[in-house]
């Protein structure tokens, strides 16, 4: 009986994952788009990407923040053209919020993402992701997207060295000198070969969940 509970939970928990399963779509790496009127810099400060990872099935999840190292966006006629954003990997942080079990800790956690584990840091210090298209929003909206969005981007997103195009829909707002980027999609890690553990059947890569959410605000003034 107890055998049959255990093989109902992991089946639940392979059903949720799959009911869950929305990525945005990723492509090959797309031409940059071209740096066209006034450039704005990111506020470096008031800027940052969010992160959400979890276990199989959706649970114990773990998030954090990391910080943008550099970044502008160019406007033409109240509306983005293009944009460049790195980021300082070596920022990760994991909310202490998210690590509730007694005998972890989120240091130790932040140690552990940033080592050839995962996203290997201390060769890959930067990632970066460059705009190549912004369109106006057409079709469903999916529903992790943010509140007000009215545009869909694409870029190149690099990670551990290698860039594939993400498009996810935004909230892009351009006024009174300042330009704006809110934004949140998940991806499938295993695109960009972060993964730990040897192969598919190692336990430590069968637990942990290939779903990362990423969320960007992004804001800039003209210079």
């Amino acid at each position: 009986m107890k055998k049959l509970t255990v093989l109902a939970l992991v089946g639940a928990a392979l059903l949720f994952t799959a009911c869950n399963d929305k990525k945005e779509t990723v492509t090959a790496e797309q031409e940059v788009a071209a740096k066209t009127g006034e450039v704005y810099n990111v506020d470096l400060a008031a800027s940052k990407v969010d992160w959400k990872a979890f276990h199989k099935g959706g649970f114990a999840p773990r998030w954090g923040t990391l910080k943008l190292k550099s970044g502008e966006i160019t406007v033409e006629n109240d509306a983005v053209t293009s944009g460049e954003f790195v980021i300082d990997m070596t920022t990760l942080k994991v909310d202490p919020a998210s690590v509730t079990e007694a005998d972890k800790k989120p240091a130790d956690l932040e140690a552990h993402l940033k080592n050839a584990d995962f996203f290997d840091v201390e060769k890959q210090p930067t990632s970066d992701f460059k705009i190549t298209a912004v369109a106006d929003l057409a079709g469903e909206l999916p529903k992790d997207a943010v509140a007000g969005a009215n545009k869909t981007i694409s870029g190149n997103l690099t990670l551990l060295g290698k860039t594939l195009n993400v498009s996810f829909p935004a909230k892009v707002t351009v006024a009174e000198g300042k330009a704006s980027i809110e934004a949140k999609f998940t991806v499938n890690r295993a695109d960009w070969g972060i993964k730990f553990g040897t192969d598919e059947t190692d336990p430590a890569e069968w637990m942990i969940s290939k779903d990362i959410e990423i969320g960007i605000n992004v804001t800039a003034s003209k210079l």
